[in-house]
């Protein structure tokens, strides 16, 4: 197997197909995703080829290899900048320790020889259905469903979560919320598995908190640092005061983003909104965080206007009333979407 040889053996079109997938992962610019998705069918057909003695006609789809596969810097760079210009070992190196960052594969050195490892991603191995999977709109279960949502969370913003603690951490304030407000936290499930493939959590804002709306985002951030004390307080139930919900977190997992999962979770987002105005009824301002990318489309056609970016990234607090939340015609406004 050599480099030169990946685009006759995994077709561009399906190598496509996976980078479209990859985008969705936080930390995943299209560049990394399209060398991330080149350097897993190199080491699988590499590996295909030292077990079975010669290569596949074609890879078909991907999985991830069997252990570590060899893989020099150089290789690597043949596979990264295949009919470009040509990158260094050095650049190639790098980003391989970037997708390690971002939790995609394991790396050994043994002082001779560097091995690669892709980590199993079997939302992104693609299976063959007989029967269309079915969603269902469903409370969050703090018992079932916290380890779920915090991974998911995580994988959507990897660039900001970069360890253990911090999944824990987001596992224990799930918890925290879902005790003190379960209303506003949802989740979409699979109906054969009970499996949470998206979640979205409403977070009713005490009034002495709405000033971090029109501050630098990251000033408000907790679940991805070492604060200890969440600086958006709750809003205690039956506060009249409170005007403000804080999508806390909207996310859906990428291999399941469509139009079908999105519809779905924006109208059991309104849904709940309604049902926050029993206990909140003076709600009228909807606020999120633009953290990545892949929803910089949805804010669009849904209306949100940006009100506040950080002056170091691209971070930006976003507005919409919830007034014109509740009257947007989803189908409609789908429709627009660019995905």
């Amino acid at each position: 197997m050599t480099p030169e040889r990946l685009n006759e053996l995994f077709p561009i079109e399906q190598q496509r197909n996976y980078i479209r997938m990859m985008q969705g992962r936080g930390g995943l610019t299209r560049q990394r995703a399209e060398y991330f998705v080149r350097l897993w069918a190199y080491l699988l057909l590499k590996q295909r080829e030292e077990m079975d003695g010669c290569l596949p006609r074609s890879l078909d789809q991907l999985s991830a290899p069997e252990g570590l596969v060899a893989c020099t810097h150089r290789e690597a760079a043949d596979v990264f900048y295949s009919n470009k210009e040509r990158g260094s070992d050095r650049a190639a190196g790098l980003m391989i320790d970037r997708l390690a960052a971002l939790g995609l594969l394991d790396k050994r050195y043994d002082g001779q020889t560097l091995s690669l490892q892709i980590r199993s991603l079997p939302e992104l191995e693609i299976q063959a259905s007989k029967e269309p999977i079915q969603f269902l709109a469903d409370n969050f279960n703090p018992r079932t469903d916290a380890i779920s949502v915090a991974n998911l969370y995580a994988r959507n913003y990897a660039e900001l979560v970069r360890d253990g603690e911090a999944r824990a951490k987001i596992a224990r304030a799930l918890r925290t919320w879902s005790h003190s407000y379960p209303v506003g936290m949802r989740v979409l499930r699979r109906t054969d598995n009970l499996n949470v493939i998206a979640a979205s959590i409403l977070f009713p804002v005490a009034t002495e908190s709405e000033s971090y709306f029109f501050q630098s985002p990251s000033k408000s951030f907790y679940l991805t640092t070492d604060a200890e004390v969440d600086p958006i307080q709750m809003a205690a139930l039956g506060d009249e005061s409170c005007t403000s919900v804080y999508i806390r977190a909207w996310v859906i997992d990428p291999s399941y983003m469509n139009g079908t999962t999105l519809y779905q979770l924006l109208e059991d987002t309104k849904q709940t909104l309604i049902r926050m105005q029993d206990n909140y009824p003076g709600i009228c301002n909807l606020y999120s965080l633009i953290l990545h990318p892949m929803y910089e489309e949805l804010r669009r056609v849904l209306g949100f206007e940006r009100i506040c970016q950080d002056s170091q990234r691209s971070y930006t607090w976003i507005y919409l009333a919830i007034d014109r939340f509740l009257e947007i015609d989803t189908k409609k406004a789908l429709s627009n979407l660019r995905m």
